[in-house]
Order: C-alpha cells, then structure tokens, then sequence
C-alpha cells in the first residue's frame, strides 16, 4: 500500500446532519430530492459541483416467484407512486443510513460508509411478506460528472484475464459516431452470466464485450488521469455503463424468503494512483469473508 496514494489513515472526521467529510476533504452528502441521492466530492472539489452522483439505490428489483414476474418495489421515476414509507436519513459516525419500507412488504436499511478509499454501500433486507423473490437487486448507479465523465468510454475499464482493457475497446467506431447516434446506449461485459445475443431493449442499443470480466468492478480514470473511481462488487451477473451518464454498475444479487433478512455490499473505491494499484485493493477486498 506504501506505492499509493489512499485518500487517509482515518483519525477523525466531521460530520454533519447529512454529510461527512474526512480530513483529507474527501466528502459524501445528502442531495435534497424526493430520492434518496448521495453526492460524492473529492478534496477541493466545491459543493456547488455535481461530483460523483449515487442513485441509492436506483430501484429495487427482484423475482415474484407467486407469479413469476420481475416486480420493482422501488423505482426512481415512479416518484410519488412508490409504496414506501420516507426514508429519514441520520449520520452514525462516518455513515449515512435511512430506513424505509417497501411495498409494505421489505423493510430496507440503505448505509454509506465513508472509508479512506471510497464508499461503502450495503442494504439490509428483511421480508415480512409471504411472498419469495429471487434475483432481489438494490440497483445502485453510480453517475460520474465532472471530472470523471467519459461519455465516449476513453478511460473506462474492466478487468480480462489477461490485464486491464477498455471496456469499449470492440466498439472504435464509437469515437467517429455522431454523438446522437452513439448515446442513448448501454455497454455491458459479462461476468458471472452468459454474454447475451440481445443488441436492443427497450429501443436502447446495447454493445456486449466479447470477453468475460475476470474482476468484478468497473473502473473510469479522471480526465487527469490522477484518480479513479471504481464500483464493485464481490459477485455480479454483469457490468455495465450508460455512457450518457457515464454510470458504473457492479450490482449484486440475493434471493429472499418470508422472514429471512440478507444483506447486498458494493463499494466504489476513489484512489489517487495507477489502475494496477486498484486492483491490489480489489484483489483484497475478494479474499474477505
């Protein structure tokens, strides 16, 4: 670790009513929204900047296995339609933690923990419905603005078997699309789940890797190629982007039964150093239990 930069050997911090902050100046805070938002700084970055967004989560989706369909217990765009109660956020030392209920069917606790090389999520699900869901995803995008933004995927990597690759490096005919034709799209590579033949869903062109990921995380260097920001996630069926947005998702998955309570963990680390430097606290992070 003496080969890198890490953002701080965490001593201390300061917290607000809806923010934490480290010594270093690196920052996560609450967005007002009718949402639960997260916005993510780096040292010096100004708050009036749009940073690092963290929808938290996008939505929650999963399985019905009553009737077999995908049913979304919490969907941003539903806005006021969603059947939850409000989440209240509180700060218990470096995290950031509301309560919600879904559906009147999952109780949800979303927690951001503020570390020295990024931020932590996890979601703890408890089902007090008589109903089973598989596939059950707290789907967190994680939006880069400013100084990551990539929307022609220029610095936005994954991991192969054989050392770091452009996720978009098939595709080079991107870098002499007309944007309009490029954007909307997805880009995905495969990690666990098989690579699929569908090019098109929803009218939204999507771009599949050839290759498997071998490392579950996505990475985007800064426009000064000085940091990253890298989402993971110790398993996942794939990982993707939306390169308008320039999100990374590496969301992971559980099944749920009535009475059970699981708990799904990502984490986007922020580094100043090289990507090989990024993959030893990735490496790190799978060796735990």
């Amino acid at each position: 670790m003496k080969c890198f930069t890490i953002l701080f050997l965490m001593t201390s911090l300061t917290a607000t009513a809806q923010s934490v902050t480290l010594p270093t100046g690196l920052k996560v805070m609450v967005v007002q929204k009718d949402y639960p938002l997260l916005k993510m700084l780096l040292p010096g970055q100004s708050t009036n900047d749009r940073g690092i967004e963290i929808e938290f989560p996008e939505h929650v989706t999963g399985l019905n296995k009553a009737n077999n369909k995908i049913e979304h217990l919490y969907l941003v765009t539903n806005g006021n339609r969603n059947k939850r109660t409000l989440p209240a956020w509180r700060v218990e030392n470096n995290s950031l933690i509301y309560e919600t209920e879904l559906d009147n069917k999952i109780k949800m606790t979303a927690t951001a923990h503020l570390e020295a090389d990024g931020l932590r999520y996890t979601y703890t699900l408890s089902n007090h419905s008589n109903l089973s869901y598989q596939n059950l995803q707290a789907v967190t995008c994680v939006k880069l603005y400013s100084l990551f933004s990539d929307t022609l995927l220029q610095r936005t990597y994954v991991h192969h078997s054989n050392g770091f690759d452009l996720l978009a490096s098939e595709t080079p005919q991107r870098l002499k699309m007309p944007l309009l034709k490029w954007i909307p799209c997805r880009y995905l590579v495969s990690y666990t789940w098989p690579i699929s033949s569908n090019r098109v869903e929803d009218g939204i062109q999507r771009y599949y890797k050839s290759r498997k990921a071998d490392k579950p995380f996505i990475a985007t260097l800064s426009h000064d190629k000085q940091w990253i920001a890298a989402t993971y996630t110790k398993e996942t069926g794939n990982l993707w982007t939306n390169p308008e947005r320039s999100c990374q998702h590496a969301d992971p998955a559980v099944d749920l039964k009535p009475g059970q309570t699981k708990t799904l963990a990502l984490k986007t680390f922020i580094i100043k150093g090289r990507l090989e430097q990024l993959l030893q606290l990735v490496n790190a992070e799978m060796r735990k239990n």
